[in-house]
């Protein structure tokens, strides 16, 4: 069987077996580590996360990360890094759906408490205890540096077809992470301007790693997917994988952004005054009435004329939209 098939069916940890150079160990349904053992003692290695699969109907990032780790399993890959794979919520990635109760990627950080009990709050309590597990390791606390990369796919479509967002954090954003970043070939950064309940900002926070979402393209189900699309994802994870460095950026343009504001939800009276299908990265006029809800209103103001993930069905006490400023 495929190793989609074998993830989805909870026979991934029986059936795959790897190369004596890695010392593998599944700590809970979807969550593998992996520890390169023929490294030279007295060099200290960087130790990585990729993440995929948070929501359920994220397809995309769920296949590109088991094509990476079919790689490491036939030895094709090297590893040189301790490296963590998460496949998020298998639940909701067996339906299809983005979620089975609440999202998943709105509770880390302990704000799983904020919610009713169900499948996302008990994953995000998992998660978050596997992670600081992980930091636990020996060879992970004497790490190097720490990076996350938490990968998703939009509900709809963007004007930017890949771009990543950097949790909100008080130190600077390491130089050698950005350049991975745009290096990798996507198409534009947002820089958050708060704290948040994703997963990519809890690592960040917590344990001070270089996380982001990974944006890279939208929603669609398992097998109807052009990963050659995303072939420059790929092989940006590979190269880290492998600490290669080798790859190079292609395209011409690659923007930034910062949120300036966030549009929550808090009323049955709410309005998002845009199309549905109005794609993220639209520029909209000066001026215009947004969205609007009881004894609240948002306008566009230059600079963030930007509008990123609107989505006016989302529950109450959720984020329908945010507000962009591109930077220069």
């Amino acid at each position: 069987m495929d190793l989609l098939t074998l993830l989805l069916e909870n026979k991934l940890e029986d059936s795959l077996p790897f190369p004596p150079a890695l010392k593998a160990s599944w700590l809970a349904e979807g969550v593998l580590q992996l520890l390169p053992q023929e490294l030279p003692q007295e060099k200290k290695l960087d130790t990585l996360i990729i993440s995929a699969g948070i929501h359920g109907n994220e397809t995309a990032p769920v296949e590109i990360v088991l094509q990476l780790l079919s790689q490491l399993a036939q030895g094709s890959l090297p590893l040189r890094h301790n490296l963590l794979l998460i496949f998020g919520n298998l639940p909701a990635m067996r339906t299809g759906q983005r979620y089975i109760d609440n999202d998943l990627n709105r509770m880390f950080g302990g704000r799983q408490q904020n919610f009713p009990p169900g499948n996302e709050t008990n994953r995000a309590i998992e998660l978050e205890s596997i992670i600081r597990q992980f930091f636990s390791e020996p060879a992970v606390m004497d790490s190097n540096k720490y990076r996350h990369l938490d990968l998703h796919t939009a509900i709809r479509g963007s004007c930017h077809e890949q771009f990543a967002l950097l949790p909100y954090q008080t130190r600077g954003y390491a130089a050698d992470f950005l350049q991975w970043l745009e290096d990798s070939d996507i198409d534009a950064l947002v820089f958050h301007n708060s704290a948040g309940g994703t997963f990519s900002h809890f690592t960040s926070e917590y344990f001070n790693a270089d996380s982001c979402t990974l944006e890279i393209g939208k929603a669609l189900p398992f097998g109807q997917n052009d990963l050659t699309r995303f072939s420059n994802i790929a092989t940006a994870l590979q190269d880290l994988v492998a600490g290669s460095f080798s790859i190079r950026r292609n395209k011409r343009v690659f923007k930034r952004y910062r949120v300036v504001d966030a549009i929550i939800k808090q009323h049955d009276s709410f309005q998002l005054n845009i199309p549905e299908d109005t794609k993220n990265f639209t520029e909209l006029p000066d001026g215009f009435d947004i969205a609007s809800q009881q004894n609240q209103s948002w306008k566009i103001l230059s600079p963030a004329n930007f509008i990123l993930f609107p989505n006016a069905q989302v529950a109450i006490g959720l984020r329908a939209g945010l507000l962009l400023a591109q930077l220069t």
